[in-house]
């Protein structure tokens, strides 16, 4: 029952399996090209090139061919004999070389293919706004186009290939149409009794038809059978999310480690991971490949068959005719063969582009998202001799997709150097409020003003850099320890370590022999080290301070540090942040008693405020609930 509940969910928005026309196929194939040129023009040109004259090869050798037989057969000239002979050797030792060569480059280019795919969703990934990468139609997205790739080489990877195809069969048809043409030309004798009839018109036009006919079905029939990796796409992509979830996250992912050896007799189960399986013999698209799909796949082969059994009996009857030699027996039924084989495959690719517009769909959904924050253009900087002033006015707010209000009516106003604690129960809105502030959503309703102008009128990025940020979920990156402060390749040694000793983190030459430059975690080097929570909380202060912004946001910054260690930090607290902004979400409410100005937020409403003092005498307040209901607890522990 509740994979059928995820599955319906999964549906929504998924591929929209109307129908396709040729004009979408064309717009969208053509603007998917124009990525991979942008991208990688080498990898086009190289699948161009290699493909004309991988294509053209075989053609030399079957023309150089017949005539040999030719002469072999009638001539027997030994001159002409050794030219063809030498021609042929030569022709098939310099196309091998030319076409190992340029296969070779082609597939150097195709190596990157995953690497250049990655390349522009993470860009795109990496020029949204937080707002849109946390919006879940955004999320599921991004899933959807991965599992498309992974289950079926589907969008942008499916038209590398089959550009490669195209361009194969076109330079097969254009060379196959070159040597066939004579076929339907030279006639049969006429003392031939009952063959001449294959010299009438009518006939010649039968055996064309019905050699198109079946020309034209076979690749029809295939790309039907096709067209069910469209039709099941669905099942196949949840199903394929949740197998590489449990084979792929859970497996790999050391931050699970813990949970998943003590739980793992039923989240590993063989059961779920057969049920949730899209290619187990009970799926959706295993049915169809033993029903609808393989029937129409395996009709496709038996109808080729057709075709060489139409062009074998067409060409040796011509030739019993005496319209040709032996040699062009070979020539004819090579290329007739050939001709057959481009047409199947060009129509077969242009198949596989029409199934693949669906996909397509999703990919430049993805790609076509608006930049919604990035609209304002006025220059925050100018402003920074006055100083800065926030206001929240009337400002509510609610996640997309919710419909309750993370915030309600919040109305407050902070100034510059001032030290203000954010204080709530879980759930109260206080992270809400610091995204808010931060910019990484809109208000729903309301305004944020800086220095009285309303924030979205400035420029996005400009106004991202006055906020050095703590959150309670940051993240390390495997790289150097002064990487990881500066979140830059190029460090400022002397002031990483300032930030360090400030933040509490003392680099010791036993701990870390390479100083800024030791690796963290084990991910790219295997030198590098394993640091504990309350370490990682250490940088990410240090990272804080290194960016030297004006407003500095620290959400629980001392979660992870024992009290010895936390002592430090807030004793330090004031000389670390200087002159700047201060904004700090805490639990621990002692850490509060060191700030001018305390916020105290209640079910996304700001419903306190003032100093500790101010707010401890409140007795019926919010504020004394905590605080009594804390400090009874340290008194108890004590």
């Amino acid at each position: 029952m509740k994979f059928r509940i995820r599955m319906r969910e999964w549906k929504k928005g998924i591929l929209n399996k109307s129908h396709v026309s040729f004009r979408e196929t064309v717009q969208l194939s053509l603007r998917g090209f124009r990525v991979w040129w942008r991208e990688n023009p080498r990898l086009l040109l190289s699948v161009l090139i290699c493909g004309v004259v991988s294509a053209l090869t075989p053609y030399a050798d079957i023309w150089l061919l017949a005539r040999l037989i030719d002469e072999v057969a009638v001539g027997r000239d030994p001159h002409t004999l050794t030219v063809y002979v030498l021609a042929l050797m030569g022709t098939s030792a310099i196309f091998s070389l030319l076409c190992a060569g340029l296969t070779r480059w082609k597939n150097v280019q195709l190596s990157c293919l995953w690497h250049t795919q990655n390349k522009v969703f993470l860009e795109k990934l990496l020029s949204m706004e937080f707002a849109d990468i946390d919006d879940r139609h955004v999320q599921e997205l991004r899933s959807r186009i991965w599992q498309n790739t992974d289950s079926g080489g589907w969008g942008l990877y499916k038209l590398i290939y089959s550009f490669d195809a195209i361009v194969r069969s076109v330079m097969s048809i254009i060379s196959a149409s070159l040597l066939t043409a004579s076929l339907f030309i030279l006639p049969v004798a006429a003392d031939r009794g009952w063959l001449t009839i294959l010299n009438h018109p009518v006939f010649i036009l039968l055996i064309i038809a019905v050699m198109s006919g079946v020309t034209f079905a076979a690749p029809l029939l295939s790309v039907k059978a096709s067209s069910y990796w469209v039709k099941y796409a669905d099942e196949n992509q949840l199903g394929n999310r949740l197998f590489g979830f449990w084979l792929g996250d859970l497996g790999n992912d050391s931050s699970k480690a813990l949970d998943v050896r003590i739980y793992r007799q039923d989240i590993l189960s063989r059961n779920n991971l057969k049920k949730y399986n899209p290619f187990t013999p009970a799926s959706k698209l295993a049915r169809a490949s033993r029903g609808a799909m393989g029937g129409y796949q395996a009709l496709s082969g038996a109808v080729s068959q057709i075709f060489a059994g139409v062009a074998y009996i067409f060409v040796c009857l011509k030739a019993l005719g005496g319209a040709f030699g032996l040699g062009s027996i070979v020539q004819y039924v090579s290329a007739v063969l050939a001709l057959s084989d481009g047409l199947s495959r060009l129509i077969e690719a242009f198949g596989d582009l029409r199934n693949n517009t669906s996909f397509l769909r999703t990919v430049f959904e993805f790609l076509d998202m608006p930049d919604k924050m990035g609209q304002g253009d006025m220059a925050v900087g100018q402003y920074s001799g006055k100083g800065y002033e926030i206001e929240f006015r009337n400002v509510s707010f609610k996640y997309p997709g919710q419909e309750n209000y993370a915030l309600r009516n919040v109305s407050v106003i902070f100034h510059a150097e001032q030290r203000m604690a954010v204080v709530g129960m879980n759930g109260s809105g206080k992270t809400t409020f610091i995204k808010l502030l931060c910019r990484l959503y809109d208000p729903t309703e309301g305004q944020i003003l800086l220095n009285g102008i309303d924030i979205r009128n400035y420029n996005y990025y400009e106004y991202m850099q006055l906020f050095s940020v703590v959150f309670q979920d940051f993240k390390l990156l495997s790289f150097g320890l002064g990487q990881n402060v500066a979140c830059s390749m190029n460090v400022d040694s002397d002031k990483a370590d300032q930030c360090l000793r400030a933040a509490g983190f003392v680099i010791r030459p036993d701990r870390l022999p390479h100083g800024l430059s030791t690796p963290l975690y084990k991910n790219f080097d295997e030198k590098g080290i394993d640091i504990s929570g309350g370490e990682a909380q250490k940088i990410a202060l240090a990272r804080a301070l290194y960016k030297d912004a004006p407003f500095i946001i620290l959400d629980e910054p001392t979660a992870a540090l024992d009290p010895v260690a936390e002592f430090e930090v807030y004793d330090k607290m004031n000389d670390m942040t200087g002159r700047k902004t201060a904004v700090f979400i805490s639990h621990r409410l002692s850490s509060c008693r060191f700030c001018q100005d305390i916020v105290v937020f209640h079910e996304g409403r700001l419903i306190q405020r003032g100093s500790h003092d101010a707010l401890v005498s409140d007795r019926p307040g919010m504020y004394y609930r905590l605080w009594s209901a804390q400090a009874q607890y340290y008194e108890a522990k004590s």
